[in-house]
């Protein structure tokens, strides 16, 4: 396995409804490296994001939806998805403000 550095664990926000509505309890929704552990996860942010601090980081994995074109099946590529938590005294992040 490769090394993975922390500006490659996260891979993009996920914006939506509910994620959007998590941000008032400082909690942000990240889709991740398919490899990458909480540890990684919680490094990325803080070194990603000045001034976060990181309480908790809980992770999903999602297997890849079955497609099909004609006869051949085939999977889509399967995702990692974060949410991560904030402490109360932890700066907010700024991607998501003009959201």
């Amino acid at each position: 396995m490769a090394d993975i550095k922390y500006y490659d664990v996260i891979l993009k926000p996920i914006v939506t409804e509910k994620s959007m509505s998590d941000m008032a309890e400082k909690k942000y929704t990240f889709s991740v490296h398919p490899t990458a552990t909480k540890n990684m996860i919680k490094e990325a942010v803080e070194k990603m994001f000045e001034g976060t601090k990181v309480a908790k980081v809980n992770t999903m994995n999602y297997d890849g939806k079955i497609k099909r074109r004609g006869m051949v099946y085939g999977r889509t590529a399967k995702m990692k998805k974060a949410i991560v938590t904030l402490t109360a005294d932890s700066k907010d992040i700024e991607i998501f403000a003009g959201l």
